[in-house]
């Protein structure tokens, strides 16, 4: 019924993609397993009803067929195979038969008509972006997304195509990240859309640091992304995106350059006291070419001082440690504008030049010491 050697070391790496999307527990009994297609290619399958996952790879492929494989048994069989091809026969009984060298298997696998249809993704011009740009940019704002799910949307993130750029946003009604990069965009075509961040996670993971290119093509209620020998289609969020350019301040009367790793180091000095249980904001006091940093709590206090260049008028301003410091750990550059309007008002992270970021962070209000 099926009968196909193939490379071990590309068939784990199959298999790792393809189960990224496979549910431990489901109604759908079927969708707990590897599906798996042995034809011209062989081509293994995920799938959860909201993300599917399929990646091919070369065969020597006897007996062509499809079957459902248990995801995780066969995953930890094939890795403890010894350094040889797998060859793999299912018979009409749907037992398997999986061997390498001197070592043999004998497991059940299920009929291929038990599992639910990948959507198709209605043809349309594919945009092409390197690999590691979108990567990055995933990287970069995800870590934004709300988890709330009375919004659905904002569990997402937004993706605006323009003739000459790619713009990603994700917001969660603290903070706001948002990346930018120039594409080769040959249709002119403008789009935009929001795909779920469960979705974009696994996505972050088959992407590889090449500037090899990746494709996605947009359906009416999904979106096909093609990485390499991987393909990945997930639904869309539907909704009323946030209209993030109204939210960003921009005309920021202070405005202090800092070298963002030299924050960083800063606020997670005087962070060392904070925990979950003993909470603090981190209070700044921006001065000239200064910002003194401090928390305090039942544990103790702790100061430090970091150089900015520009003058704060000593306004005195708090924030949540973690959601400033996932903010500067995502910026791409080494020095940023650190923009601010009132001490109740967001700080706003840009470059010195250009546009390829903004992070927002909204303040924590602050008691008297």
């Amino acid at each position: 019924m099926i009968h196909f050697t193939c490379n071990k070391d590309k068939f784990i790496s199959a298999i790792t993609v393809a189960s990224r999307t496979v549910p431990q527990k489901s109604s759908i009994s079927s969708l707990e397993g590897i599906y798996v297609t042995a034809g011209t290619l062989l081509v293994l399958t995920g799938y959860n009803l909201e993300t599917g996952v399929s990646v091919s790879m070369e065969a020597d492929v006897q007996e062509m067929g499809s079957a459902i494989f248990p995801a995780k048994l066969l995953g930890d069989i094939v890795r403890k195979l010894p350094e040889d091809d797998v060859t793999i026969a299912v018979d009409d009984n749907y037992r398997v038969k999986i061997t390498s060298g001197i070592s043999s298997f004998t497991i059940m696998a299920a009929p291929a008509d038990d599992y639910p249809s990948l959507p198709d993704v209605e043809f349309d011009k594919a945009i092409y972006v390197p690999q590691n740009i979108l990567k990055d940019m995933i990287s970069g704002t995800i870590f934004s997304v709300s988890e709330n799910q009375a919004r659905p949307i904002q569990t997402g993130c937004k993706f605006e195509i323009t003739p000459e750029h790619i713009t990603v946003i994700a917001v969660d009604g603290y903070r706001l990240a948002m990346r930018r990069e120039k594409i080769d965009n040959p249709e002119e075509r403008t789009l935009s859309f929001v795909c779920p961040s469960p979705a974009l996670r696994e996505l972050e993971k088959i992407l590889e640091d090449t500037d090899e290119n990746c494709s996605f093509t947009l359906g009416l209620r999904h979106i096909l992304f093609q990485v390499g020998s991987a393909t990945l289609v997930c639904r869309l969020l539907e909704g009323e995106f946030l209209d993030w350019r109204r939210v960003v301040p921009t005309d920021n009367p202070i405005r202090m350059a800092v070298n963002v790793k030299d924050l960083v180091n800063s606020i997670e000095r005087v962070s060392l006291i904070v925990s979950e249980k003993l909470k603090s904001p981190v209070r700044f006091t921006l001065g000239e070419n200064v910002a003194a940093l401090r928390t305090s709590n039942s544990i103790g206090n702790a100061y430090d001082e970091c150089p900015m260049a520009g003058n704060g008028g000593d306004m005195e301003i708090g924030f949540n440690n973690k959601y400033m410091l996932d903010a500067l750990k995502a910026i791409p550059t080494e020095t940023i504008s650190f923009e601010l309007k009132t001490s109740l008002s967001p700080a706003v992270m840009v470059p010195t030049e250009g546009d390829k970021f903004t992070y927002m962070v909204l303040p924590v209000r602050l008691k008297a010491e």
